[in-house]
């Protein structure tokens, strides 16, 4: 990509967009994951055929990365992330008017595509901002997109407290988010495509080693995602109420971790960070497995939160320098395989599970955190 240069009064305004950006990112994922249960319930969904239904949005996730990328190199991120946004919020009603499991997945595949281009576009936009600024300010934009599906599970839950169904829900959000995306999309970074390049490429040498750390990140996030609360009441005996607190103490780590990460990234830089990360977020699971007691399990999962924090933004970072390769492309290369372990983990929690323990599950993902500490050495700017 070659760059337009920013005036130094339109800088900050881009950089405010981007941040808004992450954060209806967030704040719309959350908005559709907090109303599931009530869907579920009005399309008279078995659990069964409710976990084939919600397979719509990772398959149109992991196709839109590829693609993604292919049309950031051709045509920019600024148009990308225009289209894909404002995409993404359009179709959160489509939620709510599937008529039947079958339209539902097929909304949810077009929902998850947009959400992942949107994702993609967007942290190719933090790459050039952090570029221009020319220091690490990645760690905040990934802030707000956590910050934003805590709003947004928050809203979701105050809409479930005052009687309001699904589909006004939806549509209240996306109207807000579209209209707040719309004046985001005015001020987002121009940055031409470079003639030549690969539009896409595998994961190898540098770029699958970063991807592997995203996949190890992103299989902790999802087990913790899926299993925290099962393993609180399950393995720790803790009450109902108590163990939905692991999630939620395990998020408020991330968004405050990536408040401060940028500032940490500086002092102490990004090998450093990503190896004290996975560090920690292997003593963080350990100290859940390891307990009966749900205040230690708790504090567990808030070491894990601080653990993982950073790793996301520290790895899109660095696939956004590597030499040779556009941004968008890099990004979708290694995020394709981030989220590939987000999804596997969860399920492949469970089949250890059923073999063994689910504390067995936690010490598996407690020694993939321990490979990302073998792997940071890739984040040196030199490499």
């Amino acid at each position: 990509m070659s760059t337009t240069p920013s005036k130094p009064d339109t800088l900050p305004l881009a950089r405010a967009a981007i941040y808004l950006t992450f954060f209806i990112c967030g704040l719309v994922l959350a908005a559709w994951v907090s109303r599931i249960p009530a869907i579920k319930q009005h399309l008279g969904l078995s659990a069964g055929e409710l976990g084939l239904v919600l397979a719509g949005a990772p398959i149109g996730l992991v196709l839109a990365m590829p693609l993604t990328g292919w049309l950031i190199a051709r045509w920019g991120s600024r148009p990308v992330l225009a289209g894909a946004a404002l995409g993404n919020c359009a179709t959160l009603p489509l939620l709510a008017l599937a008529p039947s499991g079958w339209t539902l997945a097929l909304a949810l595949f077009v929902f998850g595509f947009t959400n992942a281009a949107t994702d993609i576009a967007m942290n190719a936009q933090a790459v050039e901002a952090e570029k221009r600024y020319a220091r690490p300010i990645m760690s905040s934009f990934h802030a707000l997109f956590s910050l934003g599906g805590l709003v947004g599970a928050a809203l979701g839950g105050a809409a479930v407290a005052i009687g309001m169904a699904p589909l006004p829900f939806f549509v209240w959000m996306a109207l807000g988010s579209g209209l707040l995306m719309l004046w985001a999309i005015r001020h987002l970074l121009e940055v031409r495509p470079l003639a030549g390049g690969p539009r896409f490429v595998w994961p190898r040498g540098v770029l699958l080693g970063l991807g592997l750390i995203v996949f190890c990140t992103g299989l902790g996030e999802g087990a913790v995602a899926d299993w925290s609360a099962v393993f609180m009441k399950q393995e720790v005996g803790s009450s109902e109420a108590v163990a939905a607190l692991g999630f939620g103490a395990f998020s408020l780590a991330m968004v405050v971790g990536r408040l401060g990460g940028d500032a940490l990234i500086y002092r102490f830089g990004p090998v450093a960070l990503a190896r004290s990360g996975g560090l920690l977020a292997a003593l963080g699971f350990v100290a859940t497995l390891t307990t009966s007691r749900p205040e230690v399990a708790l504090l567990g999962f808030v070491m894990v939160g601080l653990g993982y924090c950073t790793l996301f933004p520290l790895v899109f970072s660095a696939a956004g320098r590597i030499p040779g390769v556009q941004p968008g492309v890099a990004l979708a290369s290694v995020a394709t395989l981030g989220y590939l372990g987000f999804l596997a983990g969860p399920p492949a929690i469970g089949l250890i599970a059923e073999a063994a323990s689910l504390r067995a599950s936690f010490a598996v993902v407690a020694g993939l955190a321990l490979v990302i500490t073998l792997l940071a050495g890739l984040l040196h700017p030199k490499k």
